[in-house]
């Protein structure tokens, strides 16, 4: 608005005098600047005021004493002395008038015809007809405005244009406002001033005199503003109106500010406002027109980015003039970035000074942070909103961005930015000169990077930056660079990959070639204690992607050993770039580079390292000894062999077809290696590892599925739960006072010293996992001494407790040492011990225990924990033996003459075939073993025959009892991990006794029902009478559906070998399953007619073999037909007859001479018990 240029503004002074109605200020402003704000201050002395206090009375006297000498002050008395009712009405009915007639300029109520022109008739007219005739144009603009659609026009006004009476204008302006504000708001009267000339001037006086709409008229002008005010008259205008008002009101500038930025409109207005704020401490890091324009384009709201992107480009699409705001923001970021180069040189003498370090002076310490903000920011312009830079501002920031900042934590984040930016926007260097420079520049990076490491202090420094952008672009990894950039920079930046090829060439040809990439990297050192607290580039990043690009083994370089140092030196919160490392060195290790050169491998962690990482971890002195490694470290080493082992059974074909074999680590080193003790630590750091615990957890269920039990993670927590810490908190210090000697003398002196040994046993229960370690090898030793008589049952019991306690740590060691200690006393003799493998190749050396051991509860339980350890490692070896020799063995195999493909791999159907075989073979043998530990000894069977009444009462705890519910929740498990194993262990049979303890014991059982169909169809009979049998118990106990179609199933099986089966077969066969037929009928009723129909026909076939006993066999036969069809009547019958009227045998007949005629009595018995059972049931 250059129209409104020579008017007097109102100050900032005089608005926050009118503000705060200090009249002291308004005392001493100037008569012009008193003139502008007569309208309110006249009101302000004329009105009744709401204030009755002495205060503003004499404010007031104050007020009417400095307007006493004012001459306009008598016009504006004037003009607030007319009716100002009549004269709304008469404009509301112009407004009607008008809305008829569509807006055209006819009749006027408020202003009759005009002899003369608007300024003449303004001049000759009284106070109310001036109200009248400016009360008309206003609003004739006012309905043009809102008729306009938002399309911006310039209304011409003679009486808004007059130089002569703007003043008295304004005067009339503000009082109609004020004295009709409804007819008026005064931010529509706002809206309306910006289409006139000298608008901006009238809206300063009109907000002046109305100090309190200042934010209302703001926020209302830029609500109905443009989203891009540069590009038309009307924004521009609006700019610069509303940035008069904030010249007025400077302290509401940022305000305004944030106004613009929230509704979207206005962005020229943001950022001349921006240009126009003096902060009041001239030593700001970032200057504020900085620190705006990045918060817009930096910022996470991308409607705001996107906004204010598109007034930049839109800005550079018009001829550069010195009124644009977008030029004048150029402008002022060009004059703060030149007021910080270290001194102006130009590219053209670089080369003449370019040897001398005096040619480049350093960057100044204070400028770095705002160096670093404007180099973010320029890059925010050129990458997100697409400033094009000119040759100028490309020149300066090619300056800034190779100067040598001070070495400082922001001076490495400058370097590392500058560094980025070059990346980013490889065309700012366009000339030789300035090639030559950047060149320069990057040898003083590589020189200076170590230097700046350690005086800065920091661990991340450029040069791990350096070397990273030169290994991919050794890779020809151009995403990942621009990846790596734009994380750097923390924006995103459009960079596309053929914009990086000069730069590529620079760094492969003159910079770093891959040789020296991969030798400087080795002599980079480890970063000192390695976590996710260190951010930026680090050594590790860059060894990560020379070990993915194989680039140490081409050049035989070896780095074993930087990252076994490495991962000594980690600690948590863990860096989430050691495990990709581990597993990429891995594969360096197993697979070669190329084909054409197979030995090209990495060598892998030597056993002795490893072995020093884990040193003192369960030693003396409660586990707590000296470690010189992290538990960081550790589970790293862990993961190291864990993965390194799965990998190499993984990869043995491939390996197996190079010819190929690395070494595999030692059996006896993962046994020194406290795998479940590090798990545990492990455990309680899972949110500072990361996802580390996971993948030990991971690898330990495949290749350890014995230290993976779920019963040891159930007690495991117990141990660390509540109760126990509570427990630990009474511990008193003389609990670590028992030594070894005084443990082991307790044990030797028993049963005497049975209270003083409870006594240290129940201290140690106090001590937590890790200080129990040292007393391990004396429990364990001693457990031959408690299978004697007399120890109390207390003993054993805590003795138990501390070893599962125990197993939570040391669970290997520990199962070595049981089994060793719980040998017979033959064995102890020979001093015969077994070893960690010896236990895993033959897992049943377990069962070949002392035999008291099966009677002694507690440490049956313990016995049988090791045994399914074992059982589990056994599989995991031959699993993992069968992968190590499988390949090896094909290429030993000899070439079959017939050519065929198939062939070469029967030999790895055959050996899987023979593992699992020998697996079912190993897991039923322990099964058999304990089946048969469950039946009663030689002595216990004539206890057992006399402690029949004594079960009777309940009396069922006894040793016995209890090793068999602990053998049947052992059997559950292994049945439900592998019903195979239920199924081969039946096929195999066991004692006819051991079926009411397995059935009743075993909840699993219940899945034999799948294979008992098949169990009867095998020819042998012993199988069959046994599928019976265990069906009978079987239906008893789950009288389901499926029970009830295999009962019906091995009833009519039982009728067809009725007809096939020889005389003594048949005696045998039916004198063992006749019993059963009363279960059938017991647990389905309606099996009842099938099964007297059977009984029937057996009775038959009996009676016809005995034709010389017709005359006892003929009534016999009678009485079951007689039975079978009408059970209820005859069940009092029967039951007389049964025991009077049954032909009696000879007294000189032997009893079972006869088998059929046995037979024939077991058959009604049969029957009876039937009947009974029925009548039973029903009662």
């Amino acid at each position: 608005m250059a129209d409104s240029v020579g008017l007097q503004f109102v100050s900032p002074y005089a608005f926050e005098a009118m503000q705060k109605v200090d009249v002291v200020r308004l005392a001493a402003l100037s008569d012009l600047e008193l003139r502008l704000l007569l309208p309110c201050l006249v009101r302000m002395a004329l009105c009744a005021p709401a204030d009755q206090s002495q205060a503003w009375t004499q404010d007031k006297k104050l007020i009417l004493r400095l307007l006493s000498g004012v001459e306009a002050v008598n016009s504006i008395v004037a003009l607030l002395s007319v009716d100002f009712h009549a004269l709304e009405q008469d404009a509301r009915k112009e407004q009607q008038l008008r809305h008829k007639t569509g807006g055209a300029n006819g009749e006027s109520i408020l202003v009759s015809q005009l002899q003369h022109g608007l300024t003449l008739e303004f001049e000759h007219s009284d106070p109310l007809r001036r109200l009248r005739l400016a009360l008309s144009e206003l609003l004739a603009i006012m309905n043009k405005v809102a008729d306009s659609n938002g399309e911006y026009f310039l209304k011409s006004s003679e009486l808004f244009e007059s130089p002569v009476y703007l003043e008295e204008v304004a005067d009339v302006l503000c009082i109609l406002q004020a004295e009709l504000p409804s007819l008026l708001p005064i931010v529509d009267v706002a809206e309306a001033l910006l289409h006139v000339r000298n608008g901006d001037w009238f809206l300063c006086l009109l907000v002046a005199n109305v100090p309190d709409s200042f934010n209302e008229v703001c926020r209302g002008l830029i609500k109905s503003g443009e989203r891009q005010d540069e590009e038309s008259a009307g924004g521009r205008r609006r700019t610069e109106a509303l940035r008069q008002l904030c010249q007025m009101n400077p302290s509401q500038a940022l305000n305004i500010r944030a106004m613009v930025v929230e509704e979207c409109h206005l962005p020229g207005l943001g950022v001349a406002l921006t240009l126009d704020y003096k902060p009041d401490s001239g030593d700001e890091a970032v200057s504020p027109l900085v620190s705006f324009v990045s918060g817009l384009l930096l910022g996470t709201n991308s409607k705001v980015r996107t906004w204010f992107s598109m007034f930049i480009r839109n800005g550079q699409q018009r001829k550069r003039e010195s009124s644009s705001v977008l030029w004048q923001m150029r402008r002022q970021l060009l004059l703060e970035l030149v007021a910080i180069l270290p001194r102006s040189r130009s590219t053209h003498d670089s080369e003449a000074d370019g040897e001398s370090s005096s040619g480049y002076s350093g960057l100044r310490e204070e400028h770095v942070v705002k160096a670093s903000a404007l180099l973010r920011l320029y890059c925010a312009l050129m990458g997100i909103a697409g400033l094009r830079p000119t040759d100028e501002e490309a020149e300066q920031l090619l300056q800034l961005m190779t100067s040598r900042p001070p070495a400082t934590p922001a001076g490495v984040r400058f370097v590392s930015l500058s560094f980025c930016k070059l990346l980013a926007f490889p065309t700012l260097v366009s000339t030789p000169e300035q090639e030559q420079l950047m060149v320069m520049w990057l040898s003083w990076m590589i020189k200076e990077e170590e230097y700046f490491e350690s005086a800065a202090g920091v661990s991340a420094s450029f040069g791990e930056m350096l070397l990273l952008v030169a290994m991919y672009f050794h890779s020809n990894q151009l995403s990942a660079i621009i990846e790596l950039v734009c994380s750097t920079l923390g924006m995103k930046i459009a960079i596309k990959p053929s914009s990086l090829s000069k730069m590529k060439t620079i760094f492969t040809q003159e910079i770093f070639t891959e040789q020296v990439v991969t030798a400087h990297a080795v002599r980079v050192p480890v970063t000192n204690n390695l976590s996710a607290n260190i951010t930026g580039f680090l050594p590790i990043h860059c060894i990560y992607q020379l070990l993915r690009s194989r680039a140490f083994t081409k050049h035989k370089v070896s780095i074993k050993d930087w990252i076994f140092r490495q991962l000594c030196e980690s600690s948590t919160p863990l860096h989430t770039q050691l495990l990709p490392l581990i597993d990429v060195y891995i594969n360096s290790i197993l697979t070669p580079a190329s084909k054409a050169n197979p030995e090209a491998t990495n060598q892998p962690i030597t056993e002795q390292e490893i072995l020093s990482v884990f040193q003192g971890v369960t030693g003396g002195n409660g586990g707590r000894g000296l470690q010189r490694y992290s538990i960081t470290a550790q589970l790293l080493i862990l993961y190291y062999v864990l993965s390194y082992e799965e990998a190499l059974l993984a990869n043995t074909k491939t390996l197996a077809q190079m010819q190929r074999k690395p070494k595999s680590y030692s059996a006896s080193l993962m046994d020194q290696i406290p795998i479940k003790h590090l798990i545990r630590q492990a455990q309680g750091l899972q949110k500072e590892l990361g996802g580390l615990h996971s993948a030990l957890l991971r690898l330990l269920a495949t290749n350890y599925p014995h230290l993976c039990m779920v019963e040891d993670w159930l007690c495991e927590e117990e141990v660390t739960g509540t109760l126990p810490l509570l427990r630990r908190m009474l511990l008193s210090s003389t609990a670590r006072k028992y030594s070894h000697s005084q443990l082991q003398e307790a044990f030797q002196k028993l049963p005497a010293s049975g209270p003083r040994l409870m006594e240290m046993l129940e201290h140690l229960t106090l001590l937590s996992p890790s200080d129990l370690i040292p007393y391990a090898e004396v429990l364990t030793a001693s457990m031959g001494l408690l299978l004697e008589e007399g120890v109390p049952r207390r003993i054993l019991q805590t003795l138990n407790k501390l070893w599962m306690v125990l197993n939570t740590v040391m669970p290997r060691r520990l199962w070595v040492m049981t089994v060793n200690a719980l040998q017979p006393p033959a064995k102890l003799l020979r001093q015969q011990r077994y070893t960690q493998n010896d236990l895993t190749v033959d897992p049943l050396i377990v069962l070949r225990c002392d035999r008291r051991v099966f009677r002694c509860p507690p440490l049956m339980d313990i016995t049988l924990h090791v045994l399914n350890g074992y059982l589990l490692a056994s599989k995991a070896y031959l699993n993992a033996h069968l992968k190590e020799t499988a390949d090896l063995e094909r290429q030993t195999q000899p070439v079959s003459n017939l050519g065929l493909t198939g062939q070469p791999d029967a030999p790895d159907v055959t050996r899987e075939e023979l593992k699992n075989a020998l697996l079912a073979a190993q897991d039923s043998a322990a099964v058999q073993i304990l089946l048969e530990v469950c039946l009663p000894f030689e002595g216990e069977e004539q206890l057992a025959g006399g402690g029949a009444d004594r079960e009777d009462e309940g009396g069922l705890l006894s040793d016995l009892r209890e090793v068999q519910c602990l053998i049947c929740c052992l059997l559950h498990q292994m049945f439900i991990a592998d019903p195979n194993i239920a199924k081969l262990v039946h096929f195999q049979g066991y004692p006819q006794a051991l079926l009411p303890l397995t059935v009743a014991g075993i909840p699993s059982m219940h899945i034999c029902l799948d294979f008992i169909p098949e169990l009867l169809a095998q020819p042998q009979q012993e199988k069959q009478i046994f599928a019976i049998q265990l069906l009978s118990r079987l239906c008893t106990q789950y009288a389901l559906p499926k029970s009830l179609s295999v009962a019906r199933l091995a009833v009519s099986v039982m009728g067809t070998l009725l007809t096939v089966l020889t005389r003594s077969k048949r005696f045998s066969f039916f004198k063992h399953t006749l019993p059963c037929l009363v279960s059938f009928c017991q647990a389905f009723p309606p099996l009842y007619d099938d099964i007297a129909t059977l009984l029937v026909q057996v009775g038959q076939v009996c009676a016809s073999d005995v034709a010389n006993k017709a005359r006892d066999i003929d009534p016999f036969i009678a009485r079951l037909q007689y039975l079978k069809g009408k059970p209820q009547e005859a069940a009092l019958p029967v039951v007389a007859l049964s025991k009077s009227s049954l032909p009696k045998k000879p007294s000189d007949e032997p009893i079972g001479a006869d088998p059929d005629t046995q037979l024939c009595y077991c058959i009604e018995a049969t029957f009876m018990d039937i009947i009974h059972g029925s009548l039973q049931a029903e009662h």
